[in-house]
């Protein structure tokens, strides 16, 4: 079986489309194919890493370039990575997901699955 190319690495290639947000030496900030919100963005390592442990100093830079990015805006956001695929990951190049968030908003993290689990975890009262 034929392994596929990495869709980030096409995209850094240029072989691939993307919408960017802001490039960097070493990173890109680009619109997801399908973003679960107005203004998610993934932040992307031009070098190919498989995850955030592969490299430190990839990812140290990742986070710093995602941080610059955001700094400029007191929106509410969750920054998300993963590793390996029972932990949600479906590509397998590191990227950062900035999730723009907002009350009441509907989007559940990967770790539960809506917000009873969620009160039920924080340990406050459900009032639905």
């Amino acid at each position: 079986m034929t392994e596929q190319p990495c869709p980030f690495c096409e995209i850094v290639a240029g072989r691939a489309p993307a919408t960017y947000v802001h490039e960097w030496s070493d990173v890109i900030a680009i619109v997801p194919l399908n973003p679960v919100a107005d203004g998610h963005t993934l932040i992307i390592p031009k070098r190919h890493v498989p995850n955030f442990a592969s490299d430190p100093e990839v990812s140290a830079d990742a986070m710093l370039h995602a941080a610059q990015l955001m700094r400029w805006t007191d929106r509410p956001m969750n920054l998300i990575t993963s590793r390996g695929r029972v932990a949600t990951q479906s590509v397998f190049h590191l990227h950062l997901h900035l999730v723009p968030r907002a009350e009441n908003d509907g989007l559940a993290l990967p770790w539960y699955s809506g917000r009873h689990a969620a009160r039920a975890v924080l340990g406050t009262p459900d009032q639905t």
